[in-house]
């Protein structure tokens, strides 16, 4: 099958656990050049105090800069509920352009009108520097790369494949943790179910990285797995799981799982591109809409 990278090349992945958010964020480095992308960035926050710190973008700059790297992108595979993104906090210490998915507008709409968001909040994805349509390809130095739409989680999920690596967000979970729900607004358990087949069409040693981790069973933390072992082994959708019996096991396992700890500023933050929104005097400032998620 042809590929609209070229896949042979092997990216350099150094991974970043934020233990407060199961988080996994990527440094991902062109073999060729001292060029490098960010996938999925954290901001700290301590929600109870309404207080944000940069501790995790600290040391992500940290290694940026120890290790002589130009930063080209920071991409977010999607508008995250879980964690907040240190996107634009990075982006003004180190440079690089924010991209995200385009169905970046749909979320905006959506989520817009659940915090009640004036006519100031610009609902066409211009918060981003770049907005990436299914197929689109970019470069990382001379490193070629691709974003895969793969909505089901979100409706602007994609999944960003640099050479021989793919950047998964939450369209899969380590093999024995099987995939992500799909009971947010716009989330859809077929749209998954297909996504993830695209997914598994790639080349069987296409190494996959999660965006999180929960140590199903007491087992260490992982977060780097492939193809060809998420389709022998994945509990939800590997060794041929059919579409009917992945949206049944989704459908009622959603049902029973709370809502995200962090889904109240992670969404309002994450559709601005990691800018904390304001209120009328400019001070930073977040919304807790009553009943409505």
């Amino acid at each position: 099958m042809n590929y609209p990278v070229d896949m042979s090349v092997n990216p350099e992945v150094q991974a970043f656990f934020d233990a407060s958010t199961n988080t996994i964020s990527y440094i991902v480095k062109d073999p060729t050049s001292n060029f490098c992308a960010l996938i999925d960035t954290v901001m700290d926050i301590d929600y109870a105090a309404g207080r944000i710190t940069f501790d995790h973008a600290d040391e992500l700059i940290r290694q940026i800069e120890t290790q002589g790297l130009k930063l080209e992108w920071i991409i977010e595979t999607h508008v995250h509920a879980d964690h907040l993104s240190a996107a634009p906090y990075i982006q003004e210490r180190l440079g690089g352009k924010i991209g995200v998915g385009s169905k970046i507008t749909v979320v905006q709409d959506t989520f817009g009108k659940v915090f009640n968001e004036g006519t100031e909040f610009q609902r066409d994805g211009s918060q981003f520097d770049a907005l990436f349509e299914d197929g689109d390809r970019y470069m990382v130095g001379n490193m070629q790369a691709f974003a895969m739409y793969t909505p089901g989680h979100t409706p602007a999920c994609m999944v960003h494949v640099m050479g021989d690596a793919a950047f998964v967000g939450d369209t899969l979970f380590m093999p024995d943790g099987g995939s992500a729900r799909c009971d947010f607004p716009g989330g859809s358990a077929e749209e998954l179910y297909d996504s993830i087949q695209k997914v598994l069409a790639l080349p069987g040693e296409t190494r996959l990285f999660m965006c999180h981790d929960y140590g199903p069973n007491d087992r260490a933390i992982a977060w780097e797995t492939t193809v060809a072992e998420q389709k022998a082994a994945n509990i939800h959708v590997g060794q041929g799981k059919t579409k009917d019996d992945f949206v049944k096991f989704r459908t009622e396992r959603d049902a029973q799982l709370a809502m995200p700890k962090l889904i109240i500023p992670s969404l309002q933050v994450n559709m601005r591109a990691g800018e904390v929104p304001t209120d009328k005097d400019g001070n930073p400032m977040l919304k807790v809409p009553v009943n409505g998620l």
